[in-house]
């Protein structure tokens, strides 16, 4: 039986600064882990879905920098985390150059280790995982919420559009949403 590594180092800040679809592609078989009060939990990233910048409709920056946004249009490699309908957290991971506005958001996860709960879904996956609005702005190449390289391995990645984000036009129709195929862990097939 293999022996899960649960001292492993978070990706570099340079995976971040990167082309926004690139990342979230590259995200998936990764580690998200949450280290807290003594406790370790880890989850392989089985979908995302990838947030442009401001030119995106979709995106929470096509309204511009608010104080909401302001993490978006920061450094990459820094979680966005929200609050939506008043009850469920959102984390995304922030992507690009500093100043552009991109983010990927964390849709679902496989457990790994130390997790509790369903993590179909952004906001099931943040209850699991511990994460809050406390993280919003937790820098990812730290030691406490991060995402970490997993071994290789090779699957096949489906493509959708995004979901709930009728409101974008034709936007919401662009095949922005990437998951691994046939895990069972996904927020919708």
């Amino acid at each position: 039986m293999k022996v899960l590594n649960t001292k492993m180092p978070p990706l570099p800040r340079d995976f971040y600064s990167r082309s926004t679809k690139t990342v979230a592609l590259e995200l998936l078989g990764q580690h998200l882990v949450h280290r807290f009060a003594n406790r370790v939990r880890i989850g392989r990233i089985v979908e995302v879905e990838a947030y442009l910048g401001p030119h995106d409709p979709a995106s929470h920056s096509a309204r511009g920098k608010t104080p909401r946004t302001r993490l978006m249009f920061g450094s990459p490699g820094y979680a966005y985390v929200y609050l939506v309908y008043g009850m469920h957290h959102c984390m995304n991971v922030v992507t690009e150059p500093k100043g552009h506005g991109a983010a990927v958001l964390l849709r679902a996860l496989e457990p790994v280790y130390g997790i509790e709960g369903r993590t179909c879904g952004p906001g099931l996956l943040c209850r699991a995982m511990g994460i809050d609005r406390r993280l919003n702005g937790c820098d990812l190449c730290g030691e406490k919420l991060f995402i970490a390289e997993a071994d290789k391995e090779t699957f096949d990645v489906i493509r959708r559009p995004r979901v709930g984000v009728d409101y974008a036009g034709e936007w919401a129709k662009r095949p922005l949403r990437f998951y691994i195929r046939g895990n069972p862990h996904i927020s919708r097939p």
